[in-house]
């Protein structure tokens, strides 16, 4: 039993000087480049094409993806630290590579075909934005009550539904979509499909007005008899289930290392602001009431920041990673939640305005509790695994 815990890696081990310097160069990048452009994309819901083609020369969007295919290379905890990073000064840019690099990228790495991974990942690594179709309007927490079908005709796939939330669909090449093709199986009927966005029978319809990360595209999705080759199958007929439920395990650390960066965000702001701000003569991170509300943020998030850091050395390890994906998707949205609420309750009347950075904080954060799965389902995640 020793044995196996002193192989675990500790959520403690401390970043290596490659990792830091990647840390440094994504939060210059966010203070520099990002931030005095959030808040008109925020007001637009459009983020600009511009800084996407940035996230690709900076290999941002192929951290992943072999240096053979065009990709950057690296592991998986360097997706995490650009999301995080990232988020600290925008979480809807953070929220694009996210999906990009722990959803789409990974999905292909690990189901793709050899003639998939020569085709697509060269793409994804240079030019093209990924998406991941997998929610429909009656299928929320329970994914895969699925409606949208794949009928096999001859040397292809007709694919028929809607799906709806799609983020990265305005601005994506290629989405990875999924459809029952034998709804007699019910789950096991499902299968995931890369489509091409300029697939015939393959349209991206209007685009959600959010209450937070407005400039993330959220799009639905239409597919009226939908023709897609069978060699674009991800994985095996009927392994959709599959594919799905380990991309998103994967997925839902991205999420926190987003909600980390957003409440280290709003934090940061916030400190900076009661340093500042003077009432009774003195600067109002003075008082103690003040200090402590601040050092419970503080310390929350530090909790939060070592879930998810743990979460994703695991992953990277090869270990068992669900429950603790689980828990630091959980906790994290959590933490995000109430440090942007009390960013805005320090900036008082300021706080509830446009004109100053955390209201945005505090509206981009209820998302983490919603996608990707909701908190009641990283609840029900960690109970199974607490009680098997």
């Amino acid at each position: 039993m020793s044995k196996v815990i002193e192989e675990r890696p500790s959520a403690l081990t401390l970043l290596t000087q490659e990792e830091e310097m990647f840390r440094a160069s994504i939060r210059q990048f966010g203070k520099q480049r990002l931030a005095p452009l959030t808040k008109e994309m925020d007001e637009a819901g459009l983020f600009r094409r511009e800084l996407i083609d940035e996230f690709f020369q900076l290999g941002w969007m192929s951290i992943e993806i072999p240096d053979e295919f065009g990709g950057a290379g690296e592991g998986f905890f360097h997706s995490i630290i650009a999301v995080e990073e990232l988020s600290a000064a925008d979480p809807s840019a953070a929220v694009i590579v996210d999906v990009q690099n722990t959803l789409v990228n990974n999905a292909l790495l690990r189901w793709g075909t050899e003639a998939q991974k020569k085709k697509y990942l060269p793409m994804l690594a240079t030019n093209t934005v990924g998406a991941y179709a997998l929610s429909e309007a009656g299928s929320g927490s329970d994914a895969f009550a699925l409606v949208t079908t794949a009928t096999e005709q001859d040397d292809h796939f007709i694919l028929r539904g809607r799906k709806l939330w799609i983020t990265n669909a305005y601005e994506a090449g290629l989405f990875i979509v999924f459809a029952n093709a034998n709804p007699q199986a019910g789950y096991r009927g499902i299968t995931a499909f890369l489509v091409e966005r300029n697939t015939p029978g393959f349209q991206v319809g209007r685009k959600e007005d959010k209450l937070g990360i407005r400039a993330s595209s959220t799009c639905e999705l239409l597919l009226d008899d939908c023709r897609v080759p069978k060699e674009n199958v991800l994985g095996k007929a009927g392994e959709g289930y599959k594919v799905a439920m380990e991309t998103l395990n994967e997925g839902r650390i991205g999420i926190g290392a987003q909600m980390i960066g957003l409440a280290r965000g709003a934090l940061d702001h916030t400190i900076r602001y009661t340093k500042e701000r003077k009432q009774f003569d003195k600067p109002i991170a003075e008082f103690q009431a003040v200090q402590f509300q601040l050092a419970e943020a503080a310390t929350e998030l530090e909790a939060a920041r070592l879930m998810v850091y743990n979460a994703a050395r695991l992953k990277s390890a090869g270990q068992p990673f669900m429950k603790e994906a689980a828990m630091a998707k959980y906790y994290s949205s959590c933490v995000a939640e109430r440090v942007a609420s009390l960013a805005v309750d320090l900036y008082g009347g300021y706080g509830f305005t446009r004109d100053y950075p955390v209201e945005k904080f505090y509206r981009d954060a209820k998302i983490g509790k919603i996608y990707e799965g909701t908190s009641n389902m990283q609840l029900q995640t960690i109970a199974k695994a607490i009680l098997k």
